[in-house]
């Protein structure tokens, strides 16, 4: 599942192409991904004007000058594919421009979304409404996150991917930061400690920020809208590295499986 460097670096590249331009046509060409379609989707979006790009935790935002929101969310295998010499069976939402740039959403697997809401209500969509601070903004602190977590005894691996602890993390970059923060991912998450925390959120923060320039990770069908790969894979420390040595001490990375999802860590000096 693109995650949420992943989601960034796509906006950024929708960003590129449609901000401030005039959307001349959206046509889907199914009925539904995972759920249905807005019915006015199409009649809302043709003919407005971009005027922004944003994202919320694993959700990209297309703002337009009618006071709507055009959220989309990329499921197990969507991306964005800009200016494709064809339309494939899987592309399933096309848009062009005015100035003759054209964009499809393609989803082989159909888990993804996209919905359409009032600006001015985004912060009080469902969806939204429950979800914890954005990690890379000033709402993800070491006080904040000890506050979060206070006499909470389930891991803190499962408790980092719990979306209103904190907002748009997911399995890989969980991993990787536990690492980072010298933190077991099996350890109670009331029981790590303020200094675990001073460790935990800019390890969080860091590799977030590594993976976006990176241009993520490309893992089964991810790439980015312009095709090209995200590298952050090779970069890393523990994720899917079950048996090989721990880059930090030598020790052999483990895997072990929290809540149905695979944890790779290092037994030695995660503690």
């Amino acid at each position: 599942m693109p995650e949420l460097p992943e989601v960034e670096t796509t906006v950024r590249g929708l960003e590129r192409i449609l901000d401030g331009k005039r959307i001349a046509s959206l046509v889907t060409r199914r009925g539904d991904l995972r759920r249905p379609f807005p019915d006015d989707l199409a009649q809302v979006m043709t003919g407005a004007t971009v005027t922004g790009l944003g994202r919320r935790a694993k959700y990209g935002l297309i703002h337009i000058d009618r006071g709507q929101t055009m959220i989309f969310h990329l499921g197990m295998s969507g991306r964005w594919r800009i200016e494709p010499d064809e339309l494939g069976p899987h592309d399933h939402l096309v848009i062009e421009t005015a100035g003759g740039h054209r964009l499809a959403l393609c989803d082989p697997r159909r888990f993804g979304s996209v919905d359409l809401v009032a600006t001015a209500s985004l912060d009080v969509w469902p969806a939204f409404a429950a979800l914890g601070p954005e990690p890379l903004g000033d709402g993800l602190s070491t006080g904040q996150l000890g506050t979060a977590l206070a006499g909470r005894s389930a891991a803190i691996k499962l408790m980092l991917l719990d979306q209103r602890i904190v907002a748009g993390l997911g399995n890989i970059y969980v991993c990787e930061a536990l690492f980072r923060a010298r933190i077991d991912p099996r350890k109670a998450a009331g029981k790590v400690s303020r200094a675990g925390l001073g460790r935990l959120v800019p390890a969080i923060k860091a590799v977030l920020a590594e993976a976006i320039e990176a241009g993520g990770s490309t893992l089964r069908d991810y790439a980015r809208p312009d095709g090209e790969l995200g590298y952050f894979s090779k970069r890393f420390d523990v994720y899917d590295r079950e048996g090989k040595p721990c880059v930090r001490d030598g020790a052999s990375i483990r895997r072990i499986v929290q809540g149905g999802r695979s944890t790779w860590y290092c037994s030695r000096c995660q503690k």
